[in-house]
């Protein structure tokens, strides 16, 4: 039973679980310590123990193509096929983001396109740093946000072939996906409000400096300089009899 599907599994995609992943993967995956001495006999229930442990997420490395403990994990998961709602806690699991990362690329493998956009797609609201090891067997640093686009937009990812899945844009226009919100609509819609104010709060003050503008002009205009000087004038006048009276 160690390297067989379990029986009465479901074939995925019109085929064996397991051959999603190719051929000279598996049998390095068989051939590796870890898959002889940590999953020869695990279980759905045990699955959450191997997973807590992982350190890294990775597909094969080195000249010889040894398997990373993740892409085990992933064969194992396609070979024993927990129950959804099992991958789903996986997937919503926020202590421990290796958990969730196994469970999103498990899911991606296996459910169909509007699944993956609806249980994947919230993920890109996780910024946690990954640790992966390349095919080099280096380790480089990915986000899970950047993993997560990966899944969904890549042909390849851990050195897995990945089955097509429909694209956002024709699920939204059959009507089987609704338009996705994302933080960055949030922020642009606020933005906008922001400049709306903003270009209110000018177009009131440049109708406000129109309007002082032409009360000054009206002050200085000819006619009211004319005006204040005759005013003057007739003051001056006033006052002179007062003044030679005193006298």
């Amino acid at each position: 039973m160690a390297n067989r599907t379990l029986k009465g599994s479901k074939n995925i995609h019109g085929q064996d679980p397991q051959h999603l992943v190719e051929k000279i993967i598996r049998t390095r995956i068989y051939d590796s310590n870890y898959w002889k001495e940590n999953c020869f006999d695990l279980t759905a229930e045990l699955m959450i123990d191997k997973a807590i442990e992982l350190k890294y997420i990775g597909g094969v490395y080195g000249a010889n193509i040894k398997p990373t403990p993740f892409i085990c994990l992933i064969l194992k998961l396609l070979q024993i096929q927990p129950e959804k709602d099992i991958i789903i806690e996986f997937i919503k699991n926020e202590d421990f983001k290796y958990i969730r990362a196994l469970g999103a690329f498990y899911l991606r493998l296996t459910a169909p396109a509007i699944e993956c956009y609806k249980y994947l797609e919230p993920l890109y609201n996780d910024y946690r740093k990954l640790r992966r090891q390349n095919r080099m067997g280096h380790y480089e640093i990915v986000y899970m946000d950047e993993f997560i686009d990966e899944l969904l937009i890549k042909d390849r990812v851990c050195d897995v072939i990945l089955p097509r899945i429909q694209k956002r844009q024709v699920l939204e226009e059959n009507g089987e996906l609704e338009q996705r919100v994302t933080t960055l609509n949030d922020l642009n819609e606020s933005e906008n409000e922001q400049q709306g104010n903003k270009s209110r709060r000018r177009s009131s003050s440049s109708e406000d400096e129109t309007r002082r503008s032409h009360i000054r002009h009206q002050r200085d205009s000819p006619l009211r300089k004319k005006y204040r000087k005759e005013k003057y004038e007739r003051d001056r006048e006033r006052q002179r009899p007062r003044s030679n009276e005193r006298k």
